[in-house]
């Protein structure tokens, strides 16, 4: 699979910039173990995400990051490198959420991003829908999480 560049910059992106097919590999991000337990500790309280102790003798053999920090790290690439900081309207939800492997302290993500579907809105003109395949990558090309994404961009006017 052939990775793809934008033709423009993320302050210049719109919706036209946008094609279907196109595959956007962006990070890694390094995902650490404090970073694990403080977001657990807030968001998710659960053994495997906050006690590495109590976690090396659980189901997963280790302290795991929550899904919602992965989808955090996820979502942090993708607004640094592929939502346009000019043209990003809202996004009316997602679709799809899988945590498929665990993520472990060191490990290193990419995001891979797959346009799916580009389409003009029927109801607002200036602007329209464009669905994207979110993969979180660890250092071993495996799939640790992925998601559809719905997002409403700006036209170029």
């Amino acid at each position: 699979m052939a990775v793809s560049r934008f033709l423009t910059s993320i302050n210049e992106r719109y919706f036209e910039d946008y094609e279907v097919g196109s595959v956007f590999v962006f990070g890694p991000i390094t995902v650490d173990e404090a970073e694990i337990i403080s977001f657990a500790t807030r968001f998710d309280p659960q053994i495997m995400h906050v006690d590495p102790v109590k976690a090396a003798e659980g189901r997963y053999n280790g302290l795991i990051a929550s899904g919602w920090h992965t989808l955090s790290l996820m979502m942090g690439l993708y607004v640094d490198n592929y939502l346009s900081a000019v043209a990003s309207r809202a996004s009316p939800g997602v679709d799809e959420v899988r945590w498929v492997q665990p993520v472990r302290p060191g490990d290193e993500l990419r995001l891979r991003v797959s346009v799916l579907e580009v389409r003009p809105s029927r109801s607002k003109p200036d602007q329209g829908m464009v669905i994207s395949l979110l993969e979180a990558l660890s250092q071993d090309d495996a799939v640790v999480c992925s998601l559809k994404a719905m997002n409403l961009f700006e036209k170029r006017k």
